[in-house]
């Protein structure tokens, strides 16, 4: 098993550097970090399949990075430790870790971990989604409509390509030719375009059009999907007083 993208943020240089090639030798694509700046870095740059989390690390909670790596994106976490007490696994699992090995550890039950790991994913990416539910959005990718509040908003099929590769992201920026390529294969447009059907997009789903907080702009990169703000009250309140009461979703 190989090819899989793997960041591990460890700050004993030489573990990290032992871990990675024994998984480099596995034929995975491997990118290293000492602290957690840098492995946030990392993370948007390369979107990782499994993340190697040491618990203590430098320059920042351990489990806080686990919870927020969580929100970023679906990835994996197999978290190391020298702390062996229940307590602390407990913790560790309990904020995102699929997997706790506590050290010192072998090389073999750690690769045998990885590769358990990988084959959780590889399982679970065969089995193709019906829809993305964030709360009060969902996108219906078997009927290719999207629900907002319980209302069907009425989108074009450039726009709902647009708003499905930007969640598929979870949260990680996209450029413009990102965008035109993945939503539109053969599409020999301008990837300035997508600026066109943003505009469009955030006229039907966002509260203020001029201040939006679903699509985001991101400066000199492009456009990212906010999904936390959609499970935020305030943004609730928000919508249920500005937004008008569109076509009622028909049974399926």
């Amino acid at each position: 098993m190989g090819d899989a993208c793997i960041l591990i943020v460890e700050g004993n240089p030489h573990l990290r550097s032992l871990i990675g090639w024994h998984l480099q030798q596995s034929k995975h694509w491997v990118h290293q970090s000492a602290n957690v700046d840098n492995a946030k870095k990392l993370i948007y740059t390369h979107c990782p399949s499994l993340v190697i989390l040491e618990t203590d690390l430098p320059d920042g909670n351990s489990l806080e990075f686990c919870q927020w790596l969580q929100q970023q994106q679906q990835c994996l976490i197999l978290m190391l430790s020298s702390r062996t007490n229940e307590a602390d696994i407990v913790a560790g699992l309990k904020s995102g870790a699929d997997d706790y090995l506590c050290k010192p550890f072998g090389m073999q039950e750690f690769m045998a971990r990885v590769e358990a790991l990988l084959r959780r994913r590889r399982t679970i990416s065969c089995t193709p989604p019906i829809s993305l539910d964030y709360g009060d959005l969902i996108i219906d990718l078997v009927h290719r409509r999207v629900i907002l509040k319980g209302n069907l908003i009425d989108l074009t099929p450039q726009e709902f390509n647009l708003l499905y590769v930007l969640a598929q992201a979870e949260g990680i920026p996209l450029t413009r030719s990102e965008l035109l390529h993945r939503g539109w294969p053969d599409s020999i447009d301008n990837p300035r375009t997508i600026d066109t059907h943003v505009l469009s997009l955030r006229k039907k789903i966002e509260i203020d059009p001029r201040q939006p907080s679903v699509i985001q702009t991101v400066r000199n990169v492009g456009y990212r999907f906010n999904r936390e703000i959609l499970t935020m009250g305030q943004w609730k309140n928000n919508y249920q007083k500005s937004y008008k009461q569109p076509q009622k979703v028909a049974p399926a």
